[in-house]
């Protein structure tokens, strides 16, 4: 039947409560279907949709266990929280490090001690922090060991940056995640934001970079120390790099207390060799002194590799004489069962030697 065939009255007619209770249940059920299935073409799409979900989870369990559950983050701030460190968890403290005593006096006096003591002069416009700690020198002299001797020390949030959480395949994305670093920060502040090889992240820029990298360092600058930046705010940015020469000069510019981490010296390594050796059983043939002075150029990760040869090469030589005493051991215990065969069958070797020519078989004289 057409719809013109139809009467007027029925057109016009009340639908009835069955009718609008079923329509509505399907508008309901197409809703929800067309909702889901917008929603897993999206996550399809993203292939770092698992990652983000992973990574919020990380951040309730760092959130929760810090103290933080009672603050509001957006899904950007979510993703940098992930990577707080909680200053209790960090096992390294200032006796785990040897050798840079006036580097650690002034980081007491120029960092912690502002940190820890800010009530003393709770309206100073210098008593603060400084806004940015630069630590360089040659690889494996410290500098990370400082970092979180620092952030154990002065009591302060941690976040680890890493360049790759900051990295995004959508366009603004990148600039987002990099405004949620700082909005992140001042949320939780007192607040240490740590960048380890920060020449990879801030380096010098040129007309060659990527339009989205360098608005991303444009913007990480501006929050940093920009127009909208609190002169109270206890945000600071500490980084370490062995390539100071190619970090960006502005990025340079903000970090005013700036540490030389070089190589240690005959006294220093000695400091470090007795550190690392530590409650480790050592000959009395053993003369530190000597040892830090053969060891010239070599800094502190060296040593503790050159320490770990020498006791794996203590267990290497061990477990060769026990190999070497086991083969003898099977050795003599399989000459001693083939003598004890070989004098068991004398008796029998002996009655065939008396029976004579008789039990032979062959041609004979």
């Amino acid at each position: 039947m057409l719809l013109k065939d139809l009467p007027r009255d029925a057109l016009l007619r009340p639908l009835s409560r069955n009718e609008v209770i079923g329509m509505l249940v399907r508008l309901s059920i197409f809703g929800a279907a067309t909702y889901y299935s917008i929603k897993w073409v999206v996550e399809a799409m993203d292939p770092t949709s698992k990652q983000k979900s992973q990574a919020k989870k990380r951040a309730e369990e760092q959130m929760r266990r810090i103290g933080l559950e009672g603050i509001t983050l957006t899904e950007y701030e979510m993703n940098i929280a992930s990577l707080l460190v909680d200053p209790q968890t960090i096992k390294v403290s200032w006796r785990d490090i040897a050798g840079l005593d006036e580097i650690i006096n002034e980081l007491q006096d120029t960092v912690i001690l502002p940190f820890q003591k800010r009530h003393l002069l709770p309206n100073s416009k210098l008593f603060q922090p400084p806004k940015g700690v630069l630590l360089f020198g040659p690889p494996g002299c410290g500098k990370t060991m400082i970092a979180k001797a620092t952030a154990k020390a002065s009591g302060c949030k941690f976040i680890n940056l890493q360049a790759s959480t900051l990295t995004d395949m959508w366009y603004g994305e990148s600039q987002k995640l990099t405004a949620a670093v700082f909005s992140l920060a001042i949320k939780i502040q007192p607040c240490i934001i740590f960048i380890d090889e920060i020449e990879s992240f801030l380096r010098n820029r040129s007309s060659l970079d990527h339009e989205a990298t360098a608005m991303m360092k444009a913007q990480f600058m501006s929050l940093w120390d920009g127009l909208d930046t609190s002169l109270t705010t206890q945000v600071m940015v500490m980084g370490a790099t062995n390539r100071p020469q190619d970090v960006d000069p502005a990025i340079l510019r903000r970090m005013p207390a700036t540490f030389h981490v070089g190589l240690p010296n005959a006294k220093q390594r000695e400091d470090i060799l007795r550190l690392i050796l530590a409650g480790e059983n050592l000959s009395n043939a053993i003369n530190l002194r000597e040892i830090a002075e053969k060891t010239d150029g070599y800094s502190g990760s060296d040593l503790r590799e050159l320490c770990r040869d020498a006791a794996m090469y203590r267990v290497r030589d061990f477990v060769r004489k026990e190999q070497i005493r086991q083969i003898a051991q099977q050795l003599q215990s399989y000459e001693e069962e083939e003598g004890f065969i070989f004098l068991a069958q004398l008796p029998d070797r002996t009655n065939q030697s008396r029976q004579g020519p008789s039990t032979r078989i062959g041609y004979g004289r």
